[in-house]
């Protein structure tokens, strides 16, 4: 009896991997399909690169630079350059499931749109936990988004599951998946509050023990409670831990 209960919680996530691996490019086809069949849908290539250090048990940092890049508009495919930003993140860990941060944000704008720069200020809370080989994260985020006409609080709530798609740990030279969903709100003064939702899915590989690679989708729905805007992107990481 002790061995099938142990058996049950493996079991059940293996047939969470089976599930995934058979629905991950059936989402893929639908999203694209659905993205492309609206006019006034826009999809942006967003590649963005990474690295990460460990400064001890409890702290790390993290620094990355982030293209934002038109690919389809208008009815129209083109590859235009919408933004260039630059992040950093310090982390402090209390344990391997609670995680505190706080980062800043430059994003430049002004060169390649008539759009103002942005000062992003962030505080968030991370928690996870692995029951099985499927780890489960939450993930609660404060923004103060500067522009030269306003300053933008925005709220947001991400719920995240990662497994390895060979075995029940991940080892180098494996793929991974991630799938998250994320809700906003915004809020500025003398506007009605924004609420956007997303939807994130990538597959990802440890190529080493420092570097990984990540691709995937993200369809976001934007300004969804007065006028909303259908947004996909594109996403490439390369991720390097120092």
């Amino acid at each position: 009896m002790a061995i099938l209960k142990w058996k049950e919680p493996l079991f059940k996530a293996h047939m969470i991997i089976s599930c995934i691996k058979k629905n991950i490019l059936f989402v893929c086809l639908i999203c694209s399909f659905s993205a492309f069949s609206q006019n006034d849908f826009t999809t942006f290539f967003e590649p963005l690169f990474a690295v990460n250090h460990k400064v001890n048990d409890s702290y790390k940092v993290n620094f990355a630079a982030v293209s934002r890049n038109y690919v389809y508009r208008d009815s129209e495919f083109e590859f235009t350059t919408r933004q260039l930003q630059f992040v950093h993140f310090s982390t402090l860990s209390f344990n391997s499931n609670h995680i505190v941060s706080a980062g800043v944000m430059y994003r430049f704008r002004e060169n390649f749109e008539d759009k103002s720069n942005e000062l992003r200020f962030t505080q968030q809370y991370n928690y996870a936990h692995r029951p099985n080989i499927v780890r489960f994260g939450h993930r609660f985020r404060t923004e103060q988004r500067i522009t030269t006409n306003n300053t933008v609080h925005r709220f947001r709530y991400r719920f995240t599951i990662d497994l390895p798609l060979s075995g029940e740990k991940l080892d180098v030279g494996e793929p991974y998946f991630v799938a998250n969903t994320e809700s906003l709100l915004s809020v500025v003064k003398a506007s009605t509050p924004q609420v956007d939702q997303r939807f994130t899915s990538q597959i990802g590989w440890l190529w080493t023990k420092s570097l990984k690679f990540q691709t995937g989708l993200e369809y976001r729905f934007e300004n969804y409670n007065q006028d909303t805007k259908e947004i996909l992107f594109i996403l490439t990481s390369v991720i390097l831990k120092l």
